[in-house]
Parts: structure tokens; C-alpha cells; sequence
């Protein structure tokens, strides 16, 4: 970790070692956990600190009137629930090793900012928004190429329930509207996922993150082969079975989503390696090595099968609507392809798998476990369907995970 940052918050510690360890807590008499008991551990889940002793006994008072949910509101206005409980939330998404320790950047705080405004919690991935704190703070400026302005942030301890402001993603990043496609084209997003490699990294950790699943599962030896691209290589060392058998299942599939992230790059602006940006190739121009718009890392490598897919724009289309992958939930009012980023974003976010990963990972950071009973499960399958029938509000995904797990 850089060293210009701060050992973590006392309370990020608290939240952060509860969730490891979970799992050699026993409660014993959890059943019979009277109204102080479940609000104090309410307040803890959500907030991820004690209460003080007032908002302790309002809770109880509420929970023993069986208004639960505003026992969970109430805990969900200290500043710890933005600043602690969804910053893990967020974090682990917006890097390659999935560190919850991650500093604060504009992929989370703007994850942050849309759960404070009980926004359409699918936005993430297709809002043409950033959240950045207020000009009041004094703050360095975002900046389209560093972190410093989340470092201040964070450092500063600011409350982000109070001082985080949306603002046009285009007009911050210099892209156009429909270039932006929310945290998948945020600096942070942009500096973990489009940096080097061929794109499809962004594809699979959004899925990961997002739709709760990985490429391994998704593997689908049916799906036509036709827009694999041309570095994927139809017989590994001189054995088509291991095309076959390995690498077919999971291209044939990826390989037309990826293609939506085909004017997509992460370009460096210093040596360090510290400060770069995302780079979108606009419309009217093109790369000096491809002659389009395409980047060049989509034809890397294209001599280890020439007759493959050579990608020539953004077009992209989901094989995965036909197949095992249909258990997915595609939404069937799209046409399940597109241009662009946040066509792809629009898709992927508008699947029951994303919704269903949602709760499972609120369900995860109240609950401290993964989903393990029949009631559970149930849980999970009807907090799902209430998110996306009431506005997809991430915040009361929240409330209702909390409170079904506060008597443990």
C-alpha cells in the first residue's frame, strides 16, 4: 500500500476483523436476544462502531414496538455506515486482489454516494455520474489522472453521508456521454481493469464483483466460437483438445461482451506509475497502429490464429442469453446487444443475477456469514425480488439483511 496513507480507520478495523472472523463466533441464547440486544447488534453491523446510549435505546424501543426497519434507518445515519460499512462494501470491486483495504477512489465513493441517495442501485454501471466531495472542504480538485482527492478525503475522516456530491462523469473524465458507463469507466475502474491486458479483464471482474459469478462457472462449450478473437490460440501447444475443452468454454461467450470495451485504454501519464488515466478513442479519430477506433491490445498476439475474430468496433452481443447461462435472468426487453460500455453495463445490470448479488454480499456484511439455512436462502430470494420491485434501493437491502440477522 502506498505509503502516503493513514493506517485504517479504528472503526474500518472493527468491521473488517468481525467479517473475517466470524465465523468462530457462537452467540449462545442468540434466539432469546432481547430488544437492547438485537439493536446494539444492529448498530454495530450497519454502523460498524457501538452506539451511543441514546440511539441504543431509541433502537430497542423501536425494535420492541416491531419496527425494526426504523431501528435499521436510525443506525444507517451514522456517518460510519458510508464511511465504514459500504467503503468494504465497495472496496474489494474496484482492484485486482479484491483487498477490502483499497484507499477510498471514485469507483467507491460512488457507490457511496448512489446508496445515500436511495438511487437506482443499477446506475453503477451505466450512470454517466462520479461522486467527489463538496468544494466547501477545500479540497485538491478530482483529478482525471490521480487519487489525490479520495487520499484527502480519507485521510481527513470526512463524513461522506454529508459532503459527497454527484457530478457529470463526462465532463471530469473529458469523455463523451455515451462513453461513460459509471464505475466501469471511472479512473479507478479504468486503472484496474483496462491497464495492459486485453479488456476482457474488465469483463470478468465486473462479473465477479457485480454478478456474484466467475468465468469458470460460466463455461459453455455450445456457444458458437465465432467472435473469438484471433490471440487465442485453437490448438495449445499443437492439442486442439485443450481449445476445446478449456479455453472455448469461457471465449466464445466473454469474447463478444469484451468487444464492448474496444475504444477503451488506461494510459500512464507519468513514470511513476502512480498517475494515469482513462483514455476513450472519440468518435472522428483513430489509432495511429489500428487505423480505427479500435485499441490496439484487441489485436495483440493475432498471429496465434489469423482466421480468429478480428474486432473492427464496439459491437457486442451476449451468447450467453441462449444456453445454461440463461439461469443469468436477462432481462428480455433488451435486445441483448449494443455499442459501447454502458449498453453492456445496462445489460449486465439488469440480470437477476445482479440483483440477487447484491443482497448476497448486504447479506454478507450484516450478517457476517454467508447464506447457509433454507431460511436464509429464502431471505436472500425475497429481499432480491423486493430490491428490484421497489426502485432497486441498495439501502434498504440493507436494513432488511441487518434485521433479519440481529437476533443471532
Amino acid at each position: 500500500m502506498q505509503s502516503y496513507l493513514k493506517p485504517p480507520a479504528p472503526g474500518l478495523l472493527l468491521a473488517a476483523v468481525a467479517l473475517l472472523f466470524s465465523g468462530a463466533l457462537v452467540f449462545s441464547g442468540a434466539l432469546a436476544a432481547g430488544p437492547l440486544e438485537q439493536a446494539k447488534r444492529l448498530h454495530d453491523r450497519l454502523a460498524g462502531v457501538p452506539a451511543d446510549a441514546v440511539t441504543l435505546q431509541q433502537m430497542a424501543d423501536l425494535i420492541a414496538q416491531g419496527n425494526a426497519g426504523a431501528a435499521a434507518d436510525l443506525a444507517m445515519q451514522h456517518p460510519d455506515f458510508y464511511r465504514t460499512t459500504l467503503k468494504l462494501f465497495a472496496a474489494p470491486a474496484t482492484n485486482r486482489d479484491l483487498d477490502i483495504f483499497e484507499p477510498l477512489n471514485d469507483y467507491s465513493a460512488t457507490i457511496i454516494g448512489l446508496v445515500r441517495d436511495n438511487a437506482d442501485f443499477r446506475q453503477i454501471l451505466q450512470t454517466d455520474v462520479l461522486y467527489v466531495g463538496a468544494d466547501s472542504l477545500g479540497l485538491p480538485a478530482y483529478a482525471a489522472d490521480n487519487n489525490a482527492h479520495y487520499q484527502a478525503l480519507e485521510q481527513q475522516g470526512v463524513d461522506l453521508q454529508q459532503y459527497l456530491e454527484p457530478r457529470s462523469q463526462s465532463s471530469l473524465l473529458g469523455i463523451p456521454f455515451e462513453a461513460s458507463a459509471g464505475v466501469m469507466t471511472s479512473r479507478a475502474g479504468a486503472k484496474a481493469f483496462f491497464y495492459l491486458g486485453t479488456n476482457r479483464a474488465m469483463l470478468r471482474f465486473t462479473l465477479m464483483s457485480q454478478l456474484c459469478t466467475d468465468l469458470e462457472p460460466l463455461k459453455d462449450s455450445s456457444t458458437p466460437a465465432d467472435r473469438i478473437r484471433q490471440d487465442v490460440s485453437r490448438s495449445p501447444g499443437g492439442d486442439s483438445r485443450i481449445f476445446h475443452n478449456r479455453c472455448l468454454g469461457c471465449h466464445a461467450g466473454m469474447d463478444p461482451l469484451a468487444q464492448a470495451f474496444a475504444y477503451y485504454d488506461y494510459q500512464f501519464t507519468d513514470e511513476s506509475g502512480d498517475n494515469g488515466r482513462l483514455f476513450y478513442q472519440q468518435t472522428g479519430s483513430s489509432n495511429n497502429q489500428t487505423g480505427s477506433r479500435v485499441q490496439p491490445k484487441y489485436h495483440i498476439n493475432a498471429g496465434n490464429f489469423p482466421f480468429g475474430f478480428k474486432t473492427a468496433d464496439d459491437h457486442w452481443q451476449n451468447y450467453w442469453r441462449q444456453g445454461q447461462n440463461q439461469a443469468l435472468g436477462w432481462d428480455s426487453s433488451l435486445p441483448g446487444e449494443g455499442h459501447g460500455a454502458k449498453s453492456l453495463g445496462q445489460e449486465l445490470a439488469h440480470s437477476v443475477a445482479f440483483a440477487q448479488c447484491q443482497v448476497k454480499k448486504a447479506f454478507a456484511a450484516t450478517c457476517l456469514r454467508p447464506p447457509e439455512t433454507l431460511a436464509d436462502v429464502n431471505l436472500i430470494q425475497q429481499t432480491s425480488d423486493r430490491f428490484s420491485q421497489s426502485g432497486y434501493n441498495l439501502k434498504q437491502v440493507f436494513a432488511d439483511t441487518a434485521t433479519y440477522c440481529m437476533g443471532e
